[in-house]
C-alpha cells in the first residue's frame, strides 16, 4: 500500500492526454480557418456570391471530421495492426476505382475523387493514413527481415510501386511523393541497414525523377521553379505571385485581410497557396510563428512514439513514426513549394488549406494519435 501510494504521489494526477499535442492542433486549426478564410473571401464572392462559402463548407468538413475522430478514439490500437492489410486491400481497389469513367470524379483534369453528385472524396488522402498503418504493422511482424535481408524492404515496395502506377495515372505526383517519402522514412526508422536503405534511396529517387520529366507539364514545373521570371505570364505565373506575395509581407505584413495577391493574381491562394497569402498577410513573423506550431506538433508527435516504444507498443510507436514523418514531409514541401524553393506540386498545407478530404483524414490522424498517446499513458499508470 505504501508503495502504490510513493507511485501515485510521485506521478501525481497527470492528464490523460497530451496538453502540448492538443495545443498545437488547436492552433493551427484556428489559424488554418482564419486564414483559409482571408485567402478565399474574394475568389468564393466572386464565383458563389457569398464571401463565407469555402468557411462554412470547410466547417461543415471540419464539425463531420470531429464527429468521426470521436469515434475512432474508441478503437483500440490493436485493431488498426489487426486490419491494417484488409484496408490496404480497400483503398488499392478505390485507387483502380477512382480511374474508370463514369466512377471516378474529374477536376481540372485530375481524376481523383469517388463521390455522388456534388459530393466527393480524394482517396489519395485516404491512401497516404492506410499506408502508415499497414507498413508500421508490417515493420512490427517483419522488423528482424527488415535489419538483415534485402527481402525485407523489396516487399512493402512491391506494394508501394502498385499504389504510385495507380497514383500517378490519376495522376497525383504530390501525394506519390509523400507516400514514397513516408514509407522510407519509417523503414530507415525501423532499423534498415545503412547500405540497404542508400541503395533504396537511389533507386526511389531515380525513379521519382524519370517520372518527373516523362511528363510535359511535369518537366515545365520542374523548369521553372529554377527561374520563374523568364516566363512570368506562361508557366512561371503562379511561382512569380507568390514570390511578390513574399516580398510585399516583409516583416510583420500588410495586415490580415489585405493581401493583393489573393484577388486573382494568386490561383489556388486557399488552398495550395494559402502559405503565400500568410506570409503577404501576417509577414516573417507570422510565417515564423505558423512553421513553430508545426515544428511543436512533429516534436510531439515523436514524443509519442519514443514512449510508446519504450513501453514495448511498437505498432503505436511506427503509427506515431510514420504519421509525423507525413505531417513533416507534407508541410515542408508546401512550404518549398509557395517560396519557391521546390517545384510546384499540388500539396496543401496540412490541417489550414481548404479541402474536405484532407479535414477528414486528419481529423482521423488526430484521433489514432490521441488514441496512441492514452494508451501509453495508462500503460504507466498501470490501467
Amino acid at each position: 500500500m505504501r508503495t502504490h501510494s510513493i507511485r501515485r504521489q510521485a506521478i501525481g494526477s497527470p492528464a490523460l492526454y497530451d496538453k502540448w499535442f492538443v495545443f498545437a492542433i488547436v492552433c493551427i486549426l484556428a489559424m488554418g480557418l482564419l486564414m483559409m478564410t482571408s485567402a478565399s473571401i474574394v475568389v468564393s464572392d466572386k464565383q458563389m456570391h457569398q464571401p463565407f462559402y469555402y468557411l462554412f463548407k470547410q466547417l461543415v468538413y471540419l464539425t463531420a471530421g470531429v464527429a468521426i475522430a470521436t469515434v475512432v478514439l474508441q478503437i483500440e490500437i490493436s485493431n488498426w495492426e489487426k486490419y491494417g492489410s484488409y484496408l490496404l486491400v480497400g483503398v488499392l481497389f478505390m485507387l483502380a476505382l477512382v480511374l474508370i469513367p463514369g466512377i471516378g470524379h474529374s477536376r481540372n483534369g485530375s481524376s481523383r475523387w469517388l463521390g455522388i453528385g456534388p459530393l466527393g472524396f480524394q482517396v489519395s488522402e485516404l491512401a497516404k493514413f492506410i499506408v502508415v498503418v499497414y507498413m508500421a504493422g508490417y515493420l512490427v511482424r517483419r522488423n528482424l527481415e527488415i535489419r538483415t535481408q534485402l527481402s525485407g524492404f523489396l516487399k512493402p515496395m512491391l506494394i508501394l510501386g502498385t499504389m504510385a502506377v495507380l497514383l500517378l495515372k490519376e495522376p497525383d505526383f504530390g501525394a506519390t511523393v509523400v507516400v514514397t517519402a513516408t514509407t522510407l522514412g519509417m523503414m530507415f526508422l525501423a532499423g534498415m541497414q545503412l547500405r540497404h536503405f542508400a541503395a533504396l534511396f537511389s533507386v526511389v529517387i531515380a525513379a521519382l525523377a524519370a517520372i518527373a520529366v516523362s511528363a510535359p507539364y511535369r518537366l515545365a514545373r520542374l523548369t521553372t521553379f529554377l527561374n520563374p521570371w523568364e516566363r512570368p505570364f506562361d508557366t512561371g505565373y503562379q511561382l512569380t505571385q507568390s514570390l511578390i506575395a513574399f516580398g510585399r509581407g516583409g516583416w510583420v505584413g500588410v495586415g490580415l485581410g489585405n493581401s493583393i495577391q489573393k484577388m486573382f493574381y494568386l490561383p489556388e491562394a486557399h488552398t495550395d497557396f494559402l502559405f503565400a497569402v500568410i506570409a503577404e498577410e501576417l509577414g516573417l513573423v507570422g510565417m515564423v510563428c505558423i512553421m513553430g506550431l508545426f515544428l511543436l506538433l512533429v516534436v510531439r508527435i515523436f514524443k509519442m512514439g519514443q514512449v510508446a516504444q519504450r513501453l514495448g507498443k511498437h505498432f503505436g510507436a511506427f503509427l506515431a513514426y510514420g504519421f509525423g514523418l507525413w505531417v513533416a514531409i507534407q508541410f515542408t514541401v508546401s512550404i518549398g513549394v509557395n517560396s519557391g524553393l521546390l517545384p510546384t506540386k499540388g500539396l496543401t498545407l496540412p490541417l489550414m488549406s481548404y479541402g474536405g478530404s484532407s479535414v477528414l483524414v486528419n481529423c482521423i490522424v488526430i484521433a489514432v494519435l490521441l488514441r496512441v498517446d492514452y494508451e501509453n499513458r495508462a500503460k504507466v499508470l498501470g490501467r
